[in-house]
């Protein structure tokens, strides 16, 4: 898996996200989430993948098994290189997800990796505790989570820099910690609760992080991606 920082293209339109891209002389790590695909569809998977750009599609599905393994039939002959879903659609749905993803690979290429997502970084432990009616730590829910997406067979989960190390101790090194919520120090947190800088990131056990607005806001999106780079690989 490639472990470049992964850029969140978090644009509204193709124009936006090709404006930003031309600005790069070598093969990115790019996020295509729910507001983009959304309004360009998988043409714009297609597109980005003509340019030799890496793809994680952040779709993060959450459905009855038989939906979400047929919606990952589909999505897997885009030739993506990681997607995601969430882990509470329980261990069939995931199981479903992967036999999907498996299914839909074309001969001779590799499967997509396969990620769940545990708690979302925007979400706090109040607020798992009082909407969810999780009676656990957020730790404890997340870990919960990450155990249950390894017994399913898939490749890793989306956590908060927090919980990558103990998710490591209890799964494995080799199970994928991808982490959102980076900040530059100083950064401003947005509607991320939960977030750590690039190199606090790689310390505390994240194996692939995710930084959108650092990046893609900065007056030089160029020299900013490389500042994060240098930190994530300072490491």
């Amino acid at each position: 898996m490639n472990n470049k920082p992964i850029i969140a293209l978090d644009f509204p339109s193709e124009k936006e996200v090709f404006n930003f891209l031309q600005k790069f002389n070598e093969p990115l790590f790019v996020k295509v989430g729910m507001e983009l695909y959304m309004q360009e569809g998988p043409s714009i998977v297609n597109k980005i993948k003509e340019q030799g750009h890496a793809i994680f599609l952040d779709l993060k599905l959450h459905d009855i098994p038989n939906t979400v393994q047929s919606a990952m039939k589909g999505l897997a002959r885009l030739g993506i290189d990681l997607i995601n879903v969430h882990a509470a659609g329980g261990r069939p749905m995931m199981e479903g997800a992967l036999e999907g993803l498996e299914a839909g690979t074309t001969a001779g290429n590799k499967r997509p990796a396969l990620i769940a997502v545990t708690q979302l970084t925007s979400t706090t432990e109040e607020q798992m505790q009082v909407e969810q009616k999780i009676v656990l730590s957020l730790q404890e829910s997340v870990l919960h989570y990450a155990k249950l997406t390894k017994e399913a067979g898939l490749d890793g989960v989306v956590c908060s820099v927090h919980e990558a190390q103990a998710i490591a101790e209890v799964c494995g090194e080799d199970f994928l910690r991808v982490t959102p919520g980076i900040r530059m120090l100083g950064g401003d947190a947005h509607d991320q609760k939960r977030i750590a800088t690039p190199d606090g990131a790689k310390r505390d056990g994240s194996s692939l992080i995710v930084v959108g607005r650092a990046i893609t806001g900065a007056a030089n999106p160029v020299e900013a991606y490389k500042e994060v780079c240098q930190l994530w690989e300072a490491q």
